[in-house]
């Protein structure tokens, strides 16, 4: 027998051995992403960190029934409510978000009680945000259980709310034309800044564009390196970071990142604002409140959004400029809000800023792109 086949022979006989133990000997958590966990197989809640792994992962594997029957104060809500709280009362980001993740940090304990804290990372279709609980966890009948902190919605009593809103309408040549095929011309718009900046990751450009028509524009931004032998490097668009619809004389931030080239590496960047005219209005309106800039360490800009329109804004993103001293376009960064906004229903934000850039930042700028159902970006 040559060395090659006893080679294969081995690792046969080894895969089917590691086939045989798994299946003799499942390993829990693997029984339950595979959704055949029982309660005792996720694990007896011995301990406070157990009980919270144990809820992570029925939360993981949507099993609401069990996640809800498992709290300590499930009488103090309804499992709907619990439900709303993890996936939003409306349509939201949340709505669709599965949970990547969990981190869990037991904080303090004594004989019955004690302090964890639960980090749920949650995956959507514009990446993956956080959920931050700290929870109680209480010893009950000889094993320990959550007590969940839920999110009480504000609710709005009844109202009438008068509007007042400019809006655009396209009246096009044909019910069968495509869309962006227009008879007519594009609005005008222009870059107003741009400033290319190399960060660990790659070169990221900067900039503004503003809507110089009288009517409302669908834009986006592409962007072109040009290395110094004159050959293209990479070519890439804004894709979410813009508000794509901008009225008269607005102005949008944009963000392009081409990630794994180093700025040295550019000798000249070829920059093609797009604009198609579209159907718009200035209405839903949220209203950005308490913007603060805090400073470096942990520099962050935070706030509260307030819809202070009639509807429901499904899906809201939160898109701030930096400047210096002088006025100069120094960061743009955001926040996809992960739940809807309810009309005058404060939510804050929070949107880091990198630690070597704070100390540059004397004024910002915040915008807010919206999506309501049967709108779009």
């Amino acid at each position: 027998m040559n060395k090659g086949t006893l080679l294969a022979l081995s690792i046969t006989v080894l895969t089917i051995l590691l086939i045989a133990s798994g299946t003799i000997w499942p390993v829990p958590a693997a029984v339950a992403f595979a959704g055949g966990a029982k309660k005792d197989m996720i694990g007896a809640s011995s301990t406070p960190q157990r009980a919270v792994d144990d809820l992570g992962t029925e939360i993981r594997l949507r099993d609401w029934n069990k996640a809800y029957s498992s709290l300590a104060n499930k009488a103090e809500f309804t499992q709907d409510q619990f439900l709303h709280d993890l996936s939003g009362h409306s349509l939201s980001l949340r709505t669709y978000a599965t949970l990547d993740g969990f981190e869990v940090q037991p904080l303090h304990q004594s004989a019955d009680a004690a302090e964890v804290n639960m980090k749920l990372r949650w995956s959507t279709v514009v990446g993956t945000f956080v959920d931050t609980r700290d929870l109680h966890v209480v010893k009950t009948s000889g094993h320990w259980a959550v007590e969940w902190p839920i999110v009480q919605e504000q609710h709005v009593p009844p109202q009438v709310i008068a509007v007042n809103y400019l809006r655009w309408d396209v009246i096009s040549s044909g019910s069968g034309d495509d869309w962006g095929a227009q008879d007519v011309e594009s609005p005008h718009v222009r870059i107003v800044d741009m400033h290319p900046v190399n960060r660990a990751d790659g070169v990221v450009i900067l900039g503004e564009l503003l809507n110089e028509d009288i009517i409302p524009a669908y834009v986006s931004v592409r962007a072109a390196l040009v290395g110094k032998n004159g050959a293209t490097l990479d070519s890439e668009g804004s894709f979410d970071m813009i508000d794509h619809t901008l009225l008269p004389k607005q102005v949008t931030p944009f963000v392009i990142n081409f990630p794994g080239i180093d700025l040295t590496q550019v000798a000249s960047i070829r920059m093609d604002p797009v604009s198609v005219l579209v159907s718009a209005s200035a209405d839903p309106v949220v209203e950005v409140q308490n913007q603060t800039y805090n400073p470096a360490p942990n520099a962050s800009l935070t706030g509260q959004l307030s819809n202070q329109s009639g509807q429901t804004v499904n899906v809201a993103h939160v898109i701030s400029s930096f400047y210096d001293k002088n006025g100069q376009l120094v960061w743009v960064a955001g926040q996809y809000i992960d739940r809807a906004l309810h009309p005058q229903t404060p939510v804050p934000f929070r949107i880091p800023v990198p630690e070597d850039l704070a100390k540059n930042i004397n004024s910002e700028r915040t915008v807010i792109a919206t999506y309501s159902t049967g709108s779009s970006l």
